[in-house]
């Protein structure tokens, strides 16, 4: 079985990523810029927003978070995004979630340009990613899908099943995977027999918060299976798929943590960098 290493393929990304920025640089004079609204004081968002500083700064590009309290006022948050709209030194604009419950994801997602959306929510985004346009993905199944090429390069005729029908990963990834003419399936916690369709499929992609759903005889020899979830139980962090139990049959597995996370990030970076380009255009 092929252990798909995310760390690994996150670092090679990186190092695309600040080639192409060094180049950028070179050309224009410029180097795309990132900035981050981080409100609250929630653990995992820090360290997350802490690591996407970090990568950001490693890429070349120009960082820089902006934090509010809990309690700041809707409006406020919703004109500092008019501001860096207009901010040309801003390529992307990101709005760390989850928000306090007085201030509306929906109309912050909305403020943001679509053309500065990294994180791919826009509705505009959405939009056009369903209609096979030029948008921005959102960063996760972004990732996962560059996971799975790299295992994998001709997807023609594969038969993808996706547990969970988010509008973060599931729903984002069908898009993506029907590009490359899969036939996808999109599962969730309330069909009949997921088993069944887990057994039919060359590609799985767990995305539905239950810690280690699927099992190992529910995965047939040869699959690609890409382990999204990250569960907190009594044994430590895992993932949606039983790691031991599909590693003896899958053909390729990710890891829980260290495989589709670091490359969340990775393609954050990218996003920042083709809302650069595409605003040189």
């Amino acid at each position: 079985m092929i252990l798909i290493d995310g760390k690994k393929a996150a670092a090679e990304l990186r190092e695309e990523l600040k080639h192409e920025v060094t180049g950028l640089k070179a050309k224009y004079n410029k180097v795309p810029g990132l900035t981050v609204i981080l409100i609250g004081d929630l653990t995992p968002s820090q360290i997350y927003v802490r690591n996407k500083e970090k990568s950001a700064n490693e890429v070349g590009l120009k960082s820089e978070v902006i934090k509010y309290p809990d309690s700041i006022e809707e409006k406020k948050v919703l004109e500092k995004i008019e501001e860096l709209n207009k901010d040309e030194t801003v390529s992307g604009i990101l709005v760390q979630l989850p928000l306090p419950k007085h201030i509306d994801k929906q109309k912050v997602i909305e403020t943001i340009l679509p053309s500065k959306d990294v994180d791919g929510f826009h509705p505009m985004n959405v939009g056009n990613l369903s209609s096979g346009y030029e948008s921005s993905v959102p960063c996760t199944p972004l990732g996962c899908y560059l996971l799975i090429k790299k295992v994998e390069p001709n997807l023609n005729g594969k038969k993808a099943v996706i547990v969970g029908r988010s509008n973060l990963n599931g729903k984002p990834m069908t898009q993506l995977l029907l590009k490359e003419n899969c036939t996808v399936t999109i599962t969730h916690s309330k069909t009949k027999d997921l088993k069944a369709e887990c057994l039919e499929a060359d590609i799985i992609i767990a995305a539905v918060g239950i810690p280690e759903l699927v099992r190992g005889d529910w995965v047939k020899k040869d699959t690609i299976v890409i382990d999204v979830g990250i569960n907190k139980t009594d044994n430590g962090i895992v993932g949606d798929v039983h790691f031991d139990e599909v590693s003896k049959n899958a053909k390729a597995l990710t890891p829980v943590p260290g495989g589709v996370g670091p490359m969340t990030i990775a393609c954050l970076l990218k996003n920042t960098i083709d809302c650069f380009k595409r605003s040189l255009s």
